[in-house]
């Protein structure tokens, strides 16, 4: 398998690497302000600008036609159109924002529900004008998937060089991305997390909100020819989901999000050439050669996705749940500790009985006590023999450690709650495990250093 993967590797032909550069600019374009729309919660927005574009596109080139055909000296495919297609990007992106603010305050809905009839409505326009004016052409596949692969045959000359023209047009939507974020940073900062703040510092949070509804839109347009509407709407969310989901900072979540972008570019085509034929070629499917890379490069990006909701150390799926048991392991630990400290303390002897302690821990279920048992062998806190159990010194260090937390804590709860004594157990339970040196000083302190806890037992020295 992998000798087939570096095989059809070796078929890397430099339109492939035209697709990555251009796909790689249209994607790092659409993270930036996808950060901000995941950020501030909209990121249905980036869904809604998407088809919300399209009777802005529609119109901006029914105006360059009229031009065209009204004035002679202004050829058919003039400059004009881009800026054109830009203008009508801005002007619908901020008429999206606008609309959807206004139905749902005149119409008593929430943010969704208007959302979802502003853009239903302006996609439906756009349509209706397509099927009117019928000189219009807007090819489906290309409006869905784009047109990566046929990049290479739409070249312009620049400096003497010749390149595909997705590169001028995705580049200078991420430049312009860049000088917005660079120019515009700490507006977009405090306007996405505290609106209120931003006001009162003197910043209008809907002049920031429509700045960036009007550069998403641009995006979208900007990108719709190369990549396509569907991936878009991904570009605009899925690296920005996973740069949230692999870090708090956000000047990280922004570098994230840009590298999540471009990795997804270059493994959308390596998995666009290699997939398909050792998927289906094995399967009797030798015509099957590849996929489309705008495609892929979405399944790149959800792969990113997935990889970070399960491995990210703090949000991940896998990283919780193996938090989670670490912490459980821990209390386990601890637990066992105190029980044979307690029984070394009642009876007198350096050996317990592991049948003692394991039915005072009947909480603790089997695999997590023979886990816990071997990370406490291993640390050296406790000793096992056919003598049964024993705390080593160091154990006993942090058995009375454990003991004194409990201790004091009863009595803390003794003092400021009208609490019978048989109640004050269970909560100190819990507590005993997380009490550090410092809240236990604070404690004594409170407490006036007490010998005892409110049942008569003496509350152990750590020392």
């Amino acid at each position: 398998m992998l000798h087939q993967f570096f095989t059809l590797l070796d078929n890397w032909h430099p339109w492939d690497t035209s697709m990555v550069v251009a796909g790689a600019l249209a994607a790092m374009a659409c993270a930036i302000p996808g950060v901000w729309l995941v950020l501030r919660r909209q990121s249905m927005m980036g869904d809604a600008l998407s088809h919300t574009a399209l009777p802005g596109v529609v119109l901006a080139i029914l105006f360059s036609q009229w031009l065209s055909h009204s004035f002679d000296w202004i050829p058919e495919h003039s400059t004009a159109e881009p800026i054109l297609l830009i203008s009508g990007a801005v002007l619908i992106g901020v008429l999206t924002s606008v609309l959807t603010e206004w139905v749902q305050r005149l119409g008593r809905v929430e943010s969704s529900a208007a959302l979802g009839v502003v853009f239903t409505s302006l996609f439906a326009l756009g349509l209706l004008l397509i099927r009117l004016k019928a000189d219009v052409h807007l090819d489906l596949d290309c409006v869905l998937f784009g047109q990566l692969e046929l990049i290479v045959w739409d070249e312009i000359s620049f400096l003497g060089y010749d390149f595909p023209r997705a590169y001028l047009v995705n580049g200078s939507s991420l430049l312009l991305n860049l000088i917005l974020l660079v120019l515009f940073y700490k507006e977009l900062r405090i306007a996405a997390f505290d609106p209120d703040l931003a006001t009162v510092q003197g910043i209008n949070s809907r002049l920031v909100n429509d700045v960036l509804m009007a550069a998403t839109a641009v995006t979208v347009v900007m990108a719709f020819r190369s990549v396509g509407s569907i991936l878009v709407i991904g570009l605009l969310i899925v690296p920005a989901a996973t740069a949230v989901l692999l870090t708090d900072r956000l000047h990280l979540t922004i570098a994230i999000s840009l590298v999540v972008a471009g990795l997804s570019a270059i493994l959308g085509q390596i998995l666009a050439k290699t997939v398909p034929v050792m998927v289906f070629q094995p399967l009797g499917f030798d015509q099957v050669q590849d996929a489309g890379t705008s495609g892929m490069i979405a399944v790149a990006c959800g792969l990113f996705f997935i990889a970070a909701f399960l491995l990210s150390p703090r949000y991940g799926l896998l990283g919780k749940g193996f938090s989670r048991l670490k912490l459980r392991m821990q209390i386990a630990a601890d637990d066992i500790l105190s029980t044979v400290y307690r029984f070394e303390e009642q009876l007198g002897e350096l050996y317990v009985s592991a049948s003692q302690t394991e039915k005072e821990t009947v909480w603790i279920p089997p695999f997590e006590r023979w886990l816990a048992m071997f990370r406490l062998r291993r640390l050296g806190l406790l000793l096992a023999s056919t003598q049964g159990l024993a705390l080593t010194d160091q154990g006993r260090s942090r058995a009375a450690e454990l003991i004194g937390s409990h201790r004091l804590w009863e009595s803390y709860m003794q003092k400021h709650f009208d609490l019978p004594d048989d109640h004050l157990h269970e909560t100190a339970h819990y507590v005993e495990h997380f009490l550090d040196e410092k809240m236990r000083e604070q404690l004594k302190h409170e407490l006036d250093s007490p010998d005892v806890d409110p049942h008569g037992r003496k509350i152990p020295d750590e020392n």
